[in-house]
């Protein structure tokens, strides 16, 4: 009989507590479940109270009300996912007509479409979606370009890396470098001095220093790499400038191994004046051969920061004679200032020292400065171009009036 009890309590509290704690029967609940657990002693026991007994009205209204709120449930259920349904229809009908709909969207933004107001309101609100859906696709796409290049770096880094390890690549390159090295050794002793004037630190900003740093380091590099290299000096440099700082900042340990000459000296305490050009494009004076025996000197300034006269008026302050390249001799020069980054001029001064071709020695001014180099006398070429020119403008001038007339008569047309 215990056992029997047991279930029934159970089988109420799983079933029936539920539904009776949704309306509100939980208090008068319990002298059911009493009921229940007394009912089957009624048939052995007589004796029991009438109050004791199960009230079947009461448990019919429980059970009736459970059944109901389930058919509710399922019935807004079928009701909720079949306006999902339509709704996605109609995203579908829309993004078929060509609107802004986005292609994958939840349910939540589904049921906030739906309860949009008005149908301008789901428009803007579906503009929305599809403009969020096209950012969210386009770093997805940044995202798989900047690995595919982080993939495509390492795989070159690998190459490089393999290409390094391979012992004929490395034996060839410390050959050749030994081989520069001796050059520039003996260019220190036998060679023909080149003098880069380090004084313009002051006239110049931090960025124009970096510059001038970044070309001299280009000359160094091409001046040792070449068949009869110049013993560079570096003149009127200090220790403590922003020259030294920048010089460390690009060769680091290499700094001091270097086969160059530095001195804070001035170059007239250093060598014979007589024997120092001072190399400038403010030069009346224009430079016709390559000479062996002058040491040329060449300004640390860089060509954007045109300062006309700078270079010219230290070197008559010293007392120095000066040159400019023969640019407009050999080359039909375009408007603008003829001044030339310090690797180009390095590059000239070589090619002049080893074959004294001007024409080969100025192939390395860049194309945009000039037409193209002379082929005839310069004042015949300065007539043709001045001709054409006129013609041009001739031809322009004509062009403008037609087009006038043709407005006026329009004009006239339309009154």
């Amino acid at each position: 009989m215990q056992s029997a009890n047991m279930l029934l309590k159970k089988i109420v509290r799983s079933s029936v507590l539920p539904f009776a704690a949704q309306h509100g029967m939980k208090k008068d609940l319990f002298p059911l479940s009493r009921t229940l657990s007394l009912s089957l002693c009624l048939k052995q026991d007589n004796s029991c109270s009438p109050s004791e007994k199960l009230d079947l009205d009461a448990w019919k209204k429980v059970m009736k009300s459970g059944l109901q709120q389930e058919v509710s449930e399922t019935v807004s259920e079928h009701k909720e996912l079949s306006s999902l349904a339509a709704a996605r229809e109609i995203l579908e009908m829309w993004r078929l007509a060509g609107r802004s709909v986005p292609e994958n969207i939840s349910e939540e933004q589904l049921k906030t479409f739906m309860e949009c107001p008005s149908k301008s309101a789901k428009k803007k609100y579906l503009k929305y979606l599809h403009i969020k859906e096209l950012y969210k696709k386009n770093d997805k796409r940044k995202m798989d370009e900047k690995r595919e290049r982080r993939l495509e770096a390492q795989e070159q880094a690998s190459e490089a890396a393999e290409a390094k390890r391979n012992s004929f690549l490395c034996v060839w390159a410390n050959s050749m470098d030994r081989a520069y090295n001796w050059r520039v050794a003996q260019s220190m002793v036998f060679g023909q001095p080149l003098i880069f004037d380090m004084s313009y630190e002051k006239d110049m900003s931090i960025r124009e220093v970096t510059n001038t740093v970044r070309q001299i380091v280009l000359s160094e590099s091409c001046n040792r790499r070449s068949v009869d290299p110049f013993h560079i000096h570096f003149c009127n440099f200090e220790g403590d400038s922003l020259y030294h700082k920048e010089f460390v900042k690009h060769y680091r340990e290499a700094w001091g191994k270097l086969l160059i000459t530095v001195t804070d000296q001035c170059y007239t305490e250093v060598f014979p004046k007589d024997k120092l050009i001072y190399l400038t494009s403010d030069s009346p004076k224009v430079m016709k051969t390559f000479d062996h025996d002058k040491i040329y000197i060449v300004g640390s300034v860089v060509d954007r920061s045109i300062k006309t006269g700078l270079s010219l008026a230290r070197a008559k302050r010293l007392g120095l004679e000066t040159a400019a390249l023969p640019l407009e001799k050999y080359l039909l020069w375009n408007t603008g200032a003829k001044n030339l980054t310090l690797d180009q001029m390095m590059r000239i001064l070589l090619t002049l020292k080893d074959t004294g071709d001007w024409k080969k020695a100025l192939e390395f001014v860049p194309k945009r400065k000039y037409c193209g180099f002379v082929s005839k006398p310069v004042h015949e070429l300065k007539k043709t171009l001045n001709l054409m020119n006129t013609l041009k403008l001739g031809k322009r001038q004509e062009e403008v009036r037609k087009e006038s007339a043709k407005n006026y008569s329009r004009k006239l047309m339309q009154k």
